[in-house]
């Protein structure tokens, strides 16, 4: 099985030369890797030139947006720039962040996911980060959950649940639709991969409304949306969070925001989410 990996990147002189050089020491190689700077006004253009020259799987496409960050929309635009270049001819799509260094054997473990189970739809290692000197893993989200940061689909579950959708809670649908479609999401322990900057570290106060906004757009319901916005703002250490996660739930209700999915995906979404909640209290 080949897999491509599209790159969105933004101003990550400090971190993406240790990223792409991740990639190059991979035991199974990808056929092709697309690198998106978007808009960065640091040295990220040459250093992934400096790749370009000497690997020639690698390309750069540049794109420019607004310097603002908004999670999700702002990033998958600038993969579906990168898309636009590549072709079809892949097993396995994956998008990844340019502040990671994977072990060596993280590409060639994917491919044998999905090569033990073709309903394998979508395969991720664990996120993990620095602190005192120690890597411990990043633990904003259930073991069964894969990071946005790292995400690998099988061609058929990425075309079939649409691809990526450019806003907040994109790294949640995709999980959710393959589930609605009966593929199976499969997170692998073993596979430590270093997360070089905190999630969240940029994210402005119109950005934390957005977090309310996504469960919105999930199709959540208030209750679920409380349930999880309560789970998150406590594993972030930040209870205020929660205030702010409500306040974009109502501000998206109230404007009558369209949802990521369909009624009948936001039904299935719903009773899921439910089915997860009962198993954790009994």
């Amino acid at each position: 099985m080949n897999y491509y990996i599209v790159i969105p990147t933004y101003n990550e002189e400090k971190f993406i030369a240790l990223t792409l050089q991740s990639i190059v020491e991979q035991t199974v190689l990808p056929s092709k890797v697309v690198v998106v700077n978007d808009g960065s006004t640091d040295k990220t253009e040459e250093i992934i030139q400096s790749f370009c020259d000497k690997h020639s799987f690698f390309s750069l496409v540049n794109k420019s947006s607004d310097a603002i960050h908004l999670p999700g929309s702002k990033v998958i635009q600038a993969f579906q720039k990168g898309l636009e270049i590549l072709d079809d001819h892949y097993d396995i799509m994956v998008k990844i962040d340019a502040d990671l260094i994977f072990p060596s054997n993280y590409f060639e473990t994917i491919i044998q996911h999905f090569q033990s189970d073709e309903r394998v739809g979508m395969v991720g290692g664990f996120c993990y980060i620095e602190k005192n000197g120690d890597w411990i893993l990043e633990n904003l989200t259930d073991k069964d959950h894969i990071r946005g940061a790292l995400k690998a689909y099988r061609k058929e579950t990425f075309l079939q649940i649409g691809g990526l959708k450019p806003a907040m809670g994109w790294d949640t649908v995709d999980e959710l639709l393959c589930k609605f479609y009966n593929w199976k999401v499969v997170t692998d322990e073993s596979l430590h991969v270093k997360h070089l900057k905190p999630t969240g570290a940029s994210y402005n106060k119109a950005a934390r409304y957005k977090q309310g906004e996504a469960f919105y757009s999930l199709g959540y319901g208030f209750v679920i949306t409380t349930i999880a916005s309560l789970k998150l703002a406590m594993r972030k250490g930040k209870p205020l969070l929660f205030m702010d996660y409500i306040k974009g739930f109502w501000k998206a209700k109230s404007a009558k925001k369209e949802l990521l999915v369909t009624l009948e995906q936001a039904k299935f979404i719903r009773n899921y989410r439910w089915k997860k909640i009962k198993e954790k209290l009994f």
